[in-house]
This record gives C-alpha cells, structure tokens and sequence, in this order.
C-alpha cells in the first residue's frame, strides 16, 4: 500500500510507503477465549467478557497477525463481511480495537500504555516529540533542570537546545508558581500560539500543571486565585518591603526529586502523545508526606487583564439590572430558588481549592450540635479583619451556610464565600470621581443608608472604645470631599450613585470616602440574579424589622411553631429541649407585612442563659421561621464554645448577663395570642422575578426605592447582589431619624416616640 504526503514545510508532494495495519485488541488487554463461553479480556482495571459464537471466532483473530482483507475473506463464524466489519467497528469504537503495524518498534510495554490512553500507540513511537525546558530558578531555589532534562530523554522526549526552533511544547520549572518572571514567559507562548507545561517538582508538596495554551487559562488566571490564598503572606511582603512571593527553604531527598522530575517528564509525553484528559486543566498537588494527590481546575477568568476583557465588571455597571424570567425549581428547605442545591454545588464545586478556588475547602463545623446543620468555608472578610490581625474566639467570624438538610448548608457556605468574595474590591469595578456637591441629584447621601444620628457622631470618640468593630461610628461624611462613586441601579433604570468604599470591602486608601465603609447589609448570592435581589431585599427587612423591635424593646407576639405542621421544626425544638435550652420564636413583622421571625434559645440548666436569637424573612411565612431557627442553630457553636472569650464586648456581655428577666421584650408579648400559620398571608409565585416584582410594589407603597448593584464576577459565576433601600433600618446601633421612631408608633406598639436616650443600650452585634 502506499499514500501520497505532503511536506509540512510547502515542499512537493512524495510517495511514502505505509505497511498496512491490522485490527487488534489493544495492548494493554489480554484476551483470553473459552470455547461456548466467549472472550475475556483482562486489564488493570479488571475483565470485560464478550459474550456471544460471532465474537468468539472473531476474538481468536485479533492478534494483530491477520489483516482487515483477510478477516473479511475468512468470515469468522460465517460472518458476512459486512458483519464482521460492523461487529470490528463496534470494538473499536468500545476502545478495545485499534488498528496497529505488523511489527512496531519500541518497548511493547510503553506501547500497552499509549494504547491504555487511547492514543494511537504506533504513531507515538514514530514521533515522539520535542520539548523546551526552561528554568526559572536555580539549585538554590531547588529547580534543577538537569534531573527533569534526563527524565525527559528517557521517556523517549527530544530536549532542544537553546536558541534552537520552537518546540511542540515547553516545560517550564519553577520554586513558586508566583514568581513574577513568568510573567514573560506566559506571554511570549500566548503570542506564539505554543503550550506550556509548569511544574514544581521539589518540595515535599509536588505541583504539576496545568498545561496552559492559548485560548484557555492564561498564568495571570492562576495568579489571582493563588494570591487569594497567601494574603497573609501579601500583608508580610509588603510589610517587609519584598515584591512577590516569599523565599522559602528547599525540602528534598533523591528519591523525592527523581519522582518529581519523572512525573512532569511523564505529563509532557502524554501532552505530546495527543492524549487530552480534564487533569491538563488542573494544577495536580502531591503530598509526599502522605502520598495524597488532588486536582486543582482551573478556569479562564473572562475578566482576566491577561487573557480576557478587562472591561466586563465595569461594563456591567454601567447598564441598568434588568430582570429576567426566573421560575422556580425548588421551593423547600430555605427558600425558593431557580436551581436546586444539587445543581448548585455541581455547578460551582470547583470554586473550593486552597490553590485555583475562592475558598480553601467548605468543612461541618465541629462544634455544631449533631442536629445542626452548619457549615463553614473561610474567613469572612465583611468583618474587615486583615491577616495580621490576632484574633480571639470570633463573632461570624468565618463565612457560614446554615439549613435543614447538610446539603442546603454546605451550598449556603459556598454561596455565602461567594458573596463575600465578590462584593471585594478588585480593581475592575466602575468608578466615577467626583464630590457628593458636584454629582448633583444622582449622588444618594451615604448616611441615607448607614442611617448614623447626629449626636453618634458627637459622642463617638466616647462611643467607639466600648463597642464592637460593626458598631464603629466614622467621621461625619463631607460632601465636599471628592471621592469614588459607583452606580446602583433602580429596577425601572434610574441610575443613583455611592461611594464605592460603601459598596465594597477592602476598597484601597485612594477611593475611601472617611467614614463610609461597606457593610454585608442587603448583599446576597443567588442561583440567579433575581433570586440573589430577592434574598438581598429580604434581608433588608429582616434587618429593618428586628432594628424596630430591639432598639425600642416592644413586646411582641409569640408564633406557635405547631401551627406550621412542619415536622422538622418539631424535631428542632425536640432537640433543643435534649441539650438542656428552651427555644421559642417572635413575630416581628412590622409595617411591610413581609413575615419576619425571631428564634430565641436560652440555657435552662447552667449558671448563664446564654441567650441566643437567629432571624428569618420571606413571602412564605414557613421559610421565614425555617430561615430563624436555622440561623439560631448557626449561633450555637459560637455561644457554646466561645462563651465569654468572645472578641465583641457587645456580645460578650450579651451572654455573660442577659437573662429573660432583664430583657423582657424577648419573651412573647404577654396577654397576646401566638401567631400561628394562618394569620400571615402568603401568595405563591412560579417565578423569582414575579416576587421581586411584588417586593418592589410593597418598597414603592412605603416611599421606599429598591436600588440593586449586580456585584457578580465572571470568574466566579454565582450571582451576587447588593441591594439597597435607603431608610430601611440597617440592626446595628444607627439612630438617626425616620422609621426607628416612626413605624412602631404606627403599628400601635407605642404610643409615642421612644426617647434616644431610652433607646435599648446593648447594641445588636450579629
């Protein structure tokens, strides 16, 4: 047989000889025939059988001796041809089939391997490839080329030299996938079009890959999460003066080194085989302590400066929130979404690596009663704390996921990282710069959110001592002072701006307006848009309904949890009694008439009560107590393991001298009937978008304006929304005029104004 090939350089076309192949079992399969009973064929992976007379016959000539011609003229089992060449073409279609030379070259267990990956085991012995291995680092830093340079050539690999021709692929070695000299490396293979391999083969923990090419992740993808998990050593570095990453001390031992450099060797030949697997995508960590091994995805970032458009986050800003068509598929648990939890966590499970995500992992919370669902995943960075900052036992601390199910906590601690990821400065976001005085009417007062009296900002130098961080009360804001600005948009397209540094955390010295921070009020993470401005603008009134009932310390009424038939909360409560505390729960619904709930738990059986409380807020009134509860369970934790060593004095003494009798607003109003199921009225929608509607409505009847800021990052994916409505009460400590006041008069709680100097002295510290 013989094909015409053309030469890859433009050269005239020549006739090659090719040998004719013939149809086998790969080599990497062992078969074995059992007359009546079938093939066998025997792997690593176990036995397939092959049942049937046909396949039988055809099996006992698949030994690589008998060409397709001659299969076919021999009709094994008295196949017609046309049989035989179906049955061969569902074989090799199951990979068990390929077609191979008559007498290959090479060492038949490196064949059985590439035929184990799928790939054409002949053409790689052919033409194995070329490799360009580079070094970024020396001995000192613990690359060591040479080692890796040996394991290539012996893997059958051709090492060019230097200032020779572009290779088919670069292996690049390095200390820390930090070091900025990859910076130039990165960007001569994306120019070129060629792929590159990185790899740290020394130290006790392995990093290979991923193999990055044009078209995919670029190096700056990675940098951005690996930055994300080394803040601490960020915060060192520049305290110290260093630019990049920290030198470190080599840990090596010869057989550690020789592994190391046999498996990038090993990852560069199959890259060059043609064999693609999901892990080339991934940074794949060895741990040689213990042999464990992971993969780490990595995903372009389509806001990537180095790969992507820069512009997308600050694009998105510019336009106003439309609202899409968003129906619901799960309507139970905690809430009503437009994807379930299962589809969520399948979705964005690669978010959480301490290498390529945005949380290092997502772990139950140890100190969680059994019955509790609560989940943790990672610092939470609303609380302003830096990674050198010494911490005591911490108040939400860490970011949480709460639920009644496992499941639906471990996708809230994911969605609540997610959140708090996204609403951090990053640089890409839409800023405007300008005084609140030059702005005009588009610019909103930022004290029409935080809501700060006059006389806190008299008193605060007295105040702040005494107080908790969330408590804090800033410089008052100075309207001539320019600033940063950035756009939040009303659902009908009016365009209001605010000071960056309220919308983001982490917003750096330059674009901070003094006394205007962020704060985690109104952000929320969805599995849409619209479902993350829903729980945005429940949130706001969960938190403007609590700050009504706390600051002035109504009585409310009591809910009767057995109204609600719903089995879960009568085991909850049945569990709660089984470690010695009380659980009840409080309607404090106020004038919007969107179900807010209070769950309350005090210790029955120790020297404190440690009162703790949990709040929930929703159309449907079940998810709201369901919501309460599951957030008290979320406090237990805290209150039963820290205790007195908390690091906020407010909640400290919180838990140290509260009691019910001190603080009679926390029982049930007395003389009141208990709220049961059917006094909260509740309309069922199919469509999230239909219930930010309906809030909307509700917001506008109130002379309240829903104001939203879609906060999603490209990289990330889950939606992520900053809702606003300013005059609804944030439940800190904020006592300027307007509803705090206003609304309980209206509802017929008091029956005037409650004094500011009679305003409840223990702040909400949550």
């Amino acid at each position: 047989m013989r094909t015409t090939a053309v030469d890859a350089h433009g050269g005239d076309a020549t006739q090659v000889p090719v040998p004719a192949r013939t149809p086998a079992f790969r080599r990497h399969l062992r078969a074995e025939i059992r007359a009546g009973k079938g093939a066998y064929l025997f792997s690593e992976q176990g036995v397939i059988a092959l049942r049937g007379s046909k396949i039988e016959s055809l099996a006992a000539l698949l030994d690589g001796t008998h060409d397709l011609d001659r299969l076919l003229r021999d009709r094994p089992g008295g196949m017609a041809p046309e049989e035989v060449a179906a049955l061969l073409t569902q074989l090799v279609d199951a990979g068990l089939v390929t077609l191979r030379s008559p007498a290959p070259g090479g060492d038949e267990r490196a064949l059985a391997y590439w035929d184990a990956c799928g790939v054409d085991a002949d053409v790689v012995a052919a033409r194995p490839g070329t490799v360009r291995l580079v070094a970024v680092g020396d001995s000192a830093d613990g690359v060591d080329p040479g080692a890796v340079g040996r394991a290539l050539a012996d893997a059958g690999l051709e090492v060019l030299p230097a200032g020779t021709g572009p290779a088919d692929l670069s292996v690049v070695l390095c200390a820390d996938y930090l070091d900025p000299r990859l910076a130039e490396i990165d960007a001569e293979h994306r120019r070129s079009g060629r792929p590159w391999l990185l790899a740290r083969p020394s130290g006790a923990q392995v990093w290979i890959g991923p193999v990055l090419q044009p078209g995919g992740a670029c190096w700056h993808c990675l940098t951005h999460r690996l930055w994300g998990h080394r803040h601490a050593e960020a915060c060192v570095q520049e305290e110290l003066g260093h630019d990049g990453p920290a030198r470190r001390p080599v840990s090596s031992v010869p057989p550690l080194a020789a592994a190391g450099a046999h498996l990038v060797a090993l990852e560069a030949a199959k890259w060059l085989a043609g064999y693609r697997h999901h892990g080339q995508q991934c940074v794949w960590t060895l741990d040689t302590l213990d042999l464990q091994g992971r993969l780490h995805e990595l995903r372009r970032r389509p806001q990537c400066p180095g790969c992507g458009d820069p512009w997308l986050v600050t694009w998105r800003a510019a336009r106003p929130v439309r609202l899409q068509p968003a129906r619901k598929t799960a309507t139970d648990g905690g809430g009503h979404r437009t994807a379930t939890p299962a589809q969520m966590l399948d979705r964005y499970r690669h978010l959480v690596s301490p290498v390529t995500g945005i949380i290092k992992d997502i772990r139950r919370d140890p100190a969680a009663p059994w019955f509790a669902n609560v989940y943790r995943s990672g610092p939470n960075i609303a609380r302003g704390i830096t990674a050198m900052a010494g911490l005591r036992a911490g108040l939400r601390c860490e970011n949480g996921g709460k639920g009644v199910n496992p499941l639906d906590a471990e996708v809230g601690a994911l969605c609540e990282a997610a959140e708090r990821f996204s609403g951090n400065f990053q640089g890409d976001e839409l800023r405007i710069r300008g005084s609140y005085a030059e702005l005009g009417e588009e610019a909103l007062h930022p004290n029409e959110c935080m809501l700060f009296a006059d006389r806190q900002y008299a008193e605060r130098a007295a105040w702040n001592p005494l107080h908790g961080p969330f408590q804090r009360v800033g410089e008052p804001f100075d309207p001539a002072a320019v600033t940063d600005w950035t756009p939040v948009w009303s659902l009908s397209g009016r365009r209001r701006l605010l000071p960056t540094s309220y919308l983001y955390y982490g917003t750096p010295r330059e674009s901070v307006t003094r006394g205007v921070r962020a704060d985690s009020n109104g952000s929320a993470a969805g599995s849409s848009l619209e479902d993350a401005i829903l729980q945005g603008a429940l949130e706001l009134v969960e938190r403007d309904a609590v700050a009504l009932w706390w600051y002035n310390r109504t009585p409310v009424p009591g809910v009767d949890l057995a109204s609600f038939a719903d089995p879960w909360l009568a085991e909850v409560a049945g569990h709660y009694t089984a470690i010695g505390r009380e659980l009840w729960v409080l309607d404090v619904t106020a004038d919007l008439e969107i179900p807010v709930a209070v769950a309350l738990s005090r210790r029955i059986d120790g020297p404190y009560e440690n009162i703790t409380f949990g709040f929930g807020a929703h159309l449907d009134p079940r998810i709201a107590v369901r919501r309460a509860v599951t957030e008290l369970n979320q406090m237990l934790p805290i209150v039963e393991t820290a205790g007195q060593d908390l690091d906020d004095p407010d909640a400290r003494h919180w838990f140290t001298h509260v009691t019910v009798a001190n603080q009679p607003y926390l029982r049930p109003a007395a003389g009141q009937r208990m709220r049961t199921a059917a006094d909260f009225p509740f309309v069922s929608r199919a469509d999230v978008r239909d219930d930010v509607q309906a809030l909307e409505r509700v917001f506008a009847r109130a002379g309240l304006d829903l104001l939203v800021l879609d906060q999603t990052r490209p990289d990330v994916g889950i939606p992520v929304a900053k809702v606003l409505a300013p005059g609804l009460r944030p439940f800190w400590a904020r006592f300027a005029p307007g509803r705090l006041f206003d609304v309980p008069v209206r509802l017929g709680r008091l029956a005037a104004p409650t004094p500011y100097e009679r305003l409840n002295p223990l702040p909400m510290f949550m």
